[in-house]
C-alpha cells in the first residue's frame, strides 16, 4: 500500500469517529467518501474489504463509549458493597428465583439490569426487521442517490421536530423515567437507521425525543444502544466477509478502528457539552445542505 492508501484509511477513522455519534449519517459519510476518494481494482482495499471495513470500524467508536461511560454501563460489584436492604420489595421462596435475587443483591446494580434489558427491548425490532433484509439492503439501498435522499428527508425532520419541541417540557429526563414501552419505540425508530444516509444517532434521537425524551437522555441512550448493536453489526459483516484476513487487510483494520476511537472520544465530550445549550437544528441544515451538493454531484458526474 502506498502513502495515499493509508491516508484514505486514516480520513475513514477520523470520519466514522465523527459522524457514528453527531445525527449526520456515519454510513452515508463512509459510502460517499469511498465513492470520491476510489480504490479500485487494490489488491488489498478490495470491494468487498470496504464494504466489510465500513461496519467493522465501528468497533472503535464504540469502545470510546465503553472507555467513557464503563461506570454506568458496568452492571456488576464485588460482595462488599453490597446494600443494607435488598433490591427486591418481597423475596421470593422459590429456590431459584430466591437465588437468582441474592445474587443481584450481593453482586448485581439492579438498576443497571434493568437498562440493559430496555436495551435489549429496544434492539429486538432493528434484529427481527434488519437480519432478514440485510442482503437485499446492501444490494439496493448502499449508494449515493438513497444518501442524499435520505441526508435531507432527515435533515427537515431536526428541524421540524425541533422547531415543535421548543413548547414541549419533557417527561423522560433519566433513564429510570423511561418505560418499557418508550424503550420499544425507540427501538422502533431505530429500524429506520438501516437504511443509509439516516443515521442511526440521528434515528434514535429523534425519535427519544418524540416521545417526550430530553435531547440529553435520547443521546446518551443512543450511545449505550449503539453497544450492542453495532458489535451484532460487525459480527455479522465479519462472518459474511469469512476473516480471510490479509496481514495488510488486518493492519488496515486496526488502523481505521484506533483512529476512530480517538476520534469518537472528542466527538462524543463535544455533542454531550453542545445539546447542554444549543439543540439540532444546526445539524439538520447540515443535513440539508450535503444531501443537495451530493445529489447535485452525481447528477451532473
Amino acid at each position: 500500500m502506498i502513502f495515499l492508501d493509508w491516508l484514505k484509511v486514516i480520513f475513514l477513522g477520523i470520519v466514522e469517529g465523527i459522524t457514528e455519534w453527531l445525527p449526520i449519517s456515519s454510513t452515508g459519510h463512509m459510502i460517499l467518501v469511498d465513492e470520491l476518494w476510489r480504490t479500485e481494482n487494490h489488491p488489498v482495499l478490495t470491494a468487498e474489504f470496504m464494504e466489510m471495513f465500513t461496519v467493522v470500524i465501528q468497533l472503535g467508536a464504540i469502545l470510546a463509549v465503553i472507555w467513557l461511560y464503563f461506570s454506568k454501563l458496568w452492571p456488576f460489584h464485588s460482595k462488599a458493597k453490597r446494600g443494607k436492604r435488598s433490591q427486591f420489595a418481597q423475596q421470593s421462596d422459590h429456590r431459584i428465583v430466591g437465588g437468582i435475587q441474592s445474587f443481584c443483591d450481593n453482586y448485581c446494580y439492579l438498576e443497571k439490569i434493568i437498562m440493559w434489558l430496555k436495551i435489549a427491548v429496544s434492539c429486538l425490532p432493528a434484529i427481527v426487521i434488519g437480519l432478514p433484509l440485510d442482503d437485499w439492503m446492501d444490494a439496493h439501498l448502499y449508494n449515493s442517490y438513497v444518501v442524499a435522499a435520505m441526508l435531507i428527508l432527515y435533515g427537515v425532520g431536526f428541524l421540524l421536530i425541533e422547531r415543535v419541541n421548543k413548547s414541549r417540557r419533557p417527561r423522560i429526563r433519566s433513564l429510570r423515567d423511561l418505560s418499557w414501552k418508550d424503550a420499544a419505540l425507540i427501538g422502533v425508530f431505530q429500524v429506520l437507521s438501516l437504511i443509509p444516509g439516516t443515521s442511526r444517532s440521528g434515528a434514535t434521537i429523534l425519535g427519544g425525543i418524540l416521545i417526550g425524551a430530553s435531547r440529553e437522555l435520547a443521546a446518551e441512550y443512543t450511545f449505550f444502544l449503539a453497544i450492542p448493536v453495532m458489535f451484532g453489526a460487525s459480527a455479522l459483516k465479519l462472518v459474511k466477509f469469512g476473516f480471510a484476513f490479509t496481514g495488510a487487510q488486518v493492519a488496515v483494520l486496526l488502523l481505521g478502528m484506533a483512529v476512530a476511537f480517538v476520534v469518537s472520544v472528542l466527538a462524543i465530550k463535544f455533542l454531550v457539552g453542545y445539546i447542554k445549550k444549543h439543540d439540532f437544528s444546526a445539524f439538520g441544515w447540515y443535513r440539508i445542505v450535503l444531501g443537495v451538493l451530493v445529489l447535485a454531484y452525481f447528477l451532473i458526474a
